[in-house]
């Protein structure tokens, strides 16, 4: 197994005319820093790594959690708890030996983006945070370099090349030729709402195809293009991106300035306020009538108020582990208005205590008297 050499490894890619052993070497001389090694990432780096892309670092702050395995497929039971950037970093190293991995196993952020991409010639965002997808999107502009996209919602997948620097000097569309602002509302991710795995594996694998396009030259590449793809109808939509403006200077004297005041803050990664929170050791206590055993709890619950708790998942018909005032789903949490009064306990709640902490911040920003909490961790930790 020590005398592997690529023309062995690579053979079977090599005998595309399309791309042959220059091709390969193209591959091999390539860098590319993967974002997100959750559904998307691991696909893509995994196919990109056995493909010969010679360079490949993977950053990812979370760990691996049982509710990933269905869909994250090169983890395994036994990396559950371990931080997912260096699993699937061993796991490269061993099916691919001539290709350098690396990894970071913490958040991308404002402060490190610019140095996290600075050395790679292509950046894939197979990340699940609208933030940090324009963060990326904008520090790909300002820094020349392309950018693979990919998302989820559901049954449906978007992909496509942004900022693709073209023969004639001048640079292909960016995310905010097609989706110009960041939308405020938090926005539930596949944890909150669920996904079929088989959409996740298919976007990370075209998320991989666009790089081997761009490197070998060979194939149409998405530039200017976002294509949509349903999983459901196995349908397919390409949409064709406009510019807010052609000239690439102009664009990038735009985007720096977006740069300088946003803050690319992500609902998902925030710091949330312990004022705002309920354990649930405590809200369970508070349910089984045994209130009396916390001081802690007299502190900020009123034993003699009516509780009411609010849930805020997507999906109404899921089985909680006790009973609800309220059912109503996250995405059309305003167009159900509640009477909410100063003599209840409000608890929002959902899957991971992300969404409830968003409408908890709501309430209490419209209701500045009002006594609501979020669960934290929502009902997966509760």
């Amino acid at each position: 197994m020590n005398n592997l050499s690529p023309k062995q490894f690579y053979k079977r890619q090599t005998t595309l005319s399309e791309i042959g052993e220059a091709g390969q070497q193209k591959l091999l001389q390539t860098a590319v820093v993967v974002v997100g090694c959750g559904g998307l990432g691991s696909v893509a780096a995994v196919y990109l790594a056995a493909s010969g892309i010679g360079n490949i670092h993977l950053i990812d702050f979370d760990k691996v959690d049982v509710s990933n395995l269905h869909r994250q497929v090169f983890y395994k039971i036994k990396d559950i708890g371990k931080p997912k950037a260096e699993v699937l970093a061993m796991h490269i190293k061993a099916i691919s030996p001539f290709v350098k991995v690396s990894f970071s196993n913490k958040a991308i952020s404002k402060d490190t983006v610019f140095q996290e991409i600075d050395t790679f010639d292509f950046v894939l965002d197979c990340t699940d945070s609208l933030p940090i997808k324009y963060l990326l999107n904008d520090a790909c502009v300002l820094k020349g370099k392309p950018l693979i996209y990919g998302s989820l919602y559901k049954f449906d997948g978007y992909v496509s090349s942004f900022n693709i620097k073209l023969p004639n000097g001048t640079y292909g569309a960016n995310l905010r030729d097609a989706f110009p602002e960041i939308s405020k509302e938090a926005i539930p991710n596949c944890s909150e709402i669920g996904t079929l795995n088989a959409i996740v594996g298919m976007i990370g694998l075209l998320q991989a195809n666009e790089v081997l396009k761009l490197v070998t030259g060979t194939g149409k590449p998405l530039i200017n293009r976002l294509l949509i793809y349903n999983s459901l109808e196995n349908t397919q939509y390409k949409m064709k991106l406009k510019f807010n403006n052609t000239c690439h200077s102009e664009r990038k004297r735009r985007i720096s300035q977006i740069f300088k005041t946003e803050n690319y803050d992500d609902v998902n990664c925030q710091i949330q306020e312990k004022s705002l929170l309920i354990s649930a050791k405590e809200l369970k206590k508070i349910l089984d009538n045994t209130m009396q055993d916390s001081v802690a709890l007299k502190e900020y619950i009123d034993k003699n108020k009516e509780i009411e708790i609010i849930s805020v998942i997507e999906d109404i018909s899921t089985q909680l582990p006790f009973e609800v005032a309220h059912k109503i789903p996250f995405s059309t949490f305003d167009n159900h208005p509640i009477s909410f009064h100063q003599d209840k306990e409000y608890i929002v709640v959902c899957n991971r205590g992300i969404l409830s902490y968003a409408i908890t911040q709501r309430l209490k920003n419209n209701y500045p008297n009002l006594t609501v909490f979020s669960l934290e961790g929502g009902i997966t930790n509760y």
